[in-house]
């Protein structure tokens, strides 16, 4: 073949090669951009890591979790200030339920000391606030502990804009109706993809409702149930949300045996335990109050020692990770005290559950007649 006949030939294979290149290009670009924009609030981290999962790098993204969260063992000197909740007085006490201080290891100032949020009608606070250090080891780990009477508390499942997905009559923020009695906002669990459970509200199923799963439970009268699907709960008429998330993490006021071998990946990927993160749990105690627990560098053991210490009899693991852990406490009886974060480390703006999110979560709102009509409109009630 003569030099004339083979540069025009070469030419030829460098434009096909470029535009296959070109051609291969489209489909993660026009699909990483559709992430970016999807509606509903999220981080571009967390926009990006969601992308990498949709483009099949599950795998990749798991290894690089476990290799970088397994090597960032927190400090073993005591928390810096601003990783603590602000200073607050005690207050007055408040009438009818509290629950007993926290037995801690050594005790920080207000460390294991409950103090009181918002307040009902009759004057007894609602909400009661701390923070303990449950891993003796690293002393600079700070978990937040938020404590619900859920005698004069009603709460709500919220779904996400892609967490169930599907159509949503809340506009997948807290209803407006709601926020003049909001009471607190949290975090859900992991993405259905990863929750090997299901997804229940107003008739509506995402998933399969898996027995044996860790299962947050919602009744007709606002209440929550945490425990077992099938075993200490089943589908019912006063069953109006269910949102499973996992195994058990903490039954019978035990840690479930098992949680650092992770068998079956009972509680995520395999390592995932092992991954000093935010993390989150949720769960009630012998007397049946709320108890959400929250922090950053915990392991799933420290998760679980921490839901102990919080008085936890029986808890399941919510979400984990830098942005997806958040709760928020709101002062329905004082409306110009600014929303506070149970942590001040917590990566979520205070107002994140206002405006739609991607994610499902959890509304609370005190008891009132204008709160239960409130209820009533929203799916399921």
């Amino acid at each position: 073949m003569t030099p004339q006949r083979t540069k025009p030939l070469r030419r030829k294979r460098r434009r096909l090669i470029a535009l296959v290149l070109a051609a291969s290009l489209v489909y993660p670009t026009v699909t990483y951009v559709q992430v970016l924009v999807y509606p509903g609030h999220a981080s571009f981290a967390a926009r990006t890591v969601d992308w990498l999962r949709q483009m099949g790098l599950d795998a990749p993204v798991n290894a690089i979790e476990n290799w970088w969260y397994t090597r960032k063992q927190p400090g073993t000197d005591a928390p810096a200030a601003d990783a603590l909740p602000s200073a607050r007085a005690p207050g007055v006490a408040a009438p009818g339920s509290r629950p007993v201080d926290l037995t801690v290891h050594s005790g920080l100032a207000g460390e294991g000391k409950w103090v009181p949020g918002a307040r009902a009608a009759d004057g007894g606070a609602a909400l009661y606030t701390t923070f303990v250090r449950p891993d003796p080891g690293h002393g600079s780990v700070v978990a937040g502990v938020a404590w619900l009477n859920q005698d004069l508390t009603a709460a709500t499942l919220v779904p996400g804009t892609r967490e169930p997905g599907g159509a949503s009559g809340s506009g997948y923020a807290v209803p407006p109706g709601m926020r003049s009695s909001l009471l607190a906002t949290f975090n859900s669990g992991f993405k259905m993809r990863d929750a090997n459970g299901g997804w229940y509200l107003d008739g509506t199923t995402v998933g399969t409702l898996r027995d044996g799963a860790a299962a947050v439970v919602l009744t007709r009268d606002g209440r929550v149930g945490v425990g077992q699907w099938g075993r200490d709960y089943t589908m019912g008429p006063n069953v109006v949300a269910v949102r499973q998330n996992l195994d058990l993490v903490i039954d019978g006021g035990q840690p479930v045996p098992g949680l650092d071998q992770n068998a079956a990946q009972r509680w995520g990927n395999a390592r995932n335990q092992f991954q000093y993160t935010w993390r989150s749990g949720l769960g009630l105690d012998t007397h049946g109050n709320l108890i959400y627990v929250g922090g950053d560098h915990l392991t799933l053991r420290t998760l679980a020692d921490a839901m102990l210490q919080s008085g936890i009899t029986r808890g399941l693991e919510l979400d984990i990770h830098t942005g997806m852990v958040v709760f928020t406490a709101y002062h329905p009886d004082s409306p110009t005290t600014a929303p506070t974060r149970l942590l001040p480390t917590m990566a979520s703006p205070p107002d994140r559950y206002l405006v739609p999110d991607q994610r499902d979560f959890f509304a609370i709102s005190l008891r009132t007649p204008e709160s239960h009509q409130a209820l009533q409109g929203v799916p399921g009630r």
